[in-house]
């Protein structure tokens, strides 16, 4: 009867080997699926990123291209931007000398009329002290 007992302990034990055999190779091929999978995204991925990286330093260079042009517009237009604050200096002095001979212009419009006034009235008694 031992003997019956240990022949089923070593079928059992067979058996279960076999299945764990049978286990670990099937992990194995999905564990071997798995790195070429990966293997074959790593390939795509990294075909992906050369393409973006060439892309990448062409925009850089147009982006250069862009940067030297506008800084030399710029460089051409700061005397124009001078020249207007130049002009809108000297615009801005002329009003005010405008200003200053508008009121002498007053001022001396104001004397003229008394002076005309005065001598209207010289000439006004003038005319009486003849008659």
């Amino acid at each position: 009867m031992l003997e019956i007992a240990y022949t089923l302990v070593a079928v059992a034990l067979i058996v279960f080997l076999i299945y764990m055999t049978i286990t670990v190779k099937t992990l194995g091929d999905k564990a071997a699926k798995m790195l070429d999978e990966t293997e074959n995204t790593i390939k795509v991925l990294t075909s992906d990123v050369n393409v973006t990286l060439h892309q990448t330093n062409d925009l850089i260079a147009k982006v250069n291209v862009l940067t030297d042009d506008i800084n030399h517009k710029v460089a051409t237009i700061d005397p124009l931007f001078n020249a207007v604050a130049d002009l809108s200096e000297s615009v801005s002095d002329l009003n005010d000398q405008a200003r200053v001979l508008g009121k002498k212009a007053v001022a001396a419009g104001s004397t003229t009329a008394k002076t005309t006034a005065g001598l209207t009235a010289l000439r006004f008694v003038g005319k009486l002290f003849k008659k």
